[in-house]
């Protein structure tokens, strides 16, 4: 039997208050997690509106499809949100985006995501497809621990704890446990800001490398500006550093007319997309949810004709 764990959605009224949500409109939550803001969404939808839901993770698309099973707008893809790009072109209201690891993910050891809890090196959002980061780790040399380690995590001692891997494998064989890195990167990392486990980057670094979620999140926000309507919104929740860059970034260059040097005289590319915003949460959303403190949410507002071209 298959045990529960509990998830609190982040910013949930907001990121839906956020969408502008019309009734007969179709939406899309691009990572559906435990379904808490896509039940949200379905509640303020009309008979005629329809949700599209995504997800890699198989334990998710068991809840999404119940969720279709008892509700025929909701439409299931057990697929990451990359696959938005398949879409038809303007054919969305608004897109969801609430990026990272779920609670659930988090407090289930045998998917390896926590270094709370002792339980395989795994950290694949979808178990099913690809390799694991103990897999990873086996075969990976010092320069290539140490450059995911320092690009994904931004660690600072990330040379130190790739060679402590790396001695760890000469001396005893493979890292295959959660607890085992933790050790290891606790015997590497001599300094840590107060109340942070000296593993949290490290296993930052290497879940986001293993599921290649900076490159998916690149692909689904270009891919959201073609499958938005003109009017649709798009609604993003971050929880690190790196995917907020991304984020901001992608809206702030979409935000303002771009010019062709090589054509001067051109008329400039148009913006397509506007009001951009940042929200945060509140204080008593982080006290009644501590792992809502480094939440980010960006909004923004499809402009002009859709982007033309197939998916």
């Amino acid at each position: 039997m298959q045990a529960s764990y509990t998830h609190c959605t982040v910013l949930l009224n907001e990121a839906v208050e956020a969408l502008h949500i019309q009734p007969d409109g179709h939406y899309i939550d691009a990572t559906f997690g435990r379904g808490g803001h896509a039940r949200l969404i379905l509640s303020r939808l009309s008979p005629l509106g329809r949700l599209t839901v995504f997800d890699k993770d198989p334990q998710a698309i068991e809840v999404a499809q119940a969720l279709a099973s008892a509700d025929a707008r909701v439409a299931v893809r057990h697929e990451g949100f990359k696959a938005l790009a398949e879409l038809p072109a303007a054919s969305a209201d608004g897109i969801l985006m609430d990026l990272g690891v779920s609670s659930p993910q988090l407090d289930d050891p045998t998917r390896g995501f926590s270094f709370r809890h002792d339980g395989p090196l795994d950290m694949r959002m979808d178990p099913t497809r690809g390799m694991s980061v103990a897999e990873w780790l086996a075969d990976a040399n010092i320069a290539q621990m140490a450059e995911v380690i320092r690009e994904y995590g931004e660690e600072r001692f990330a040379p130190q704890i790739a060679k402590a891997i790396d001695r760890r494998r000469q001396e005893r064989g493979p890292v295959r446990t959660t607890a085992e890195l933790a050790e290891i990167v606790a015997g590497a990392v001599k300094t840590r800001e107060p109340g942070k486990d000296p593993a949290t980057r490290t296993f930052q670094a290497l879940r986001i490398f293993i599921n290649a979620e900076l490159e998916e999140l690149q692909q689904a926000l270009s891919a959201s500006l073609r499958v938005l309507r003109p009017g649709g919104w798009l609604v993003v929740i971050s929880f690190h550093s790196l995917e907020d860059r991304i984020t901001k970034q992608f809206m702030a260059q979409h935000a303002k007319a771009a010019y062709d040097r090589r054509a001067p005289f051109a008329a400039p590319r148009p913006t397509l997309l506007e009001q951009v915003r940042r929200v945060m949460p509140s204080e008593a959303e982080v006290a009644a949810n501590p792992r809502a403190r480094s939440a980010v949410m960006r909004v923004a507002c499809r402009t002009s004709a859709p982007v033309e071209g197939r998916p």
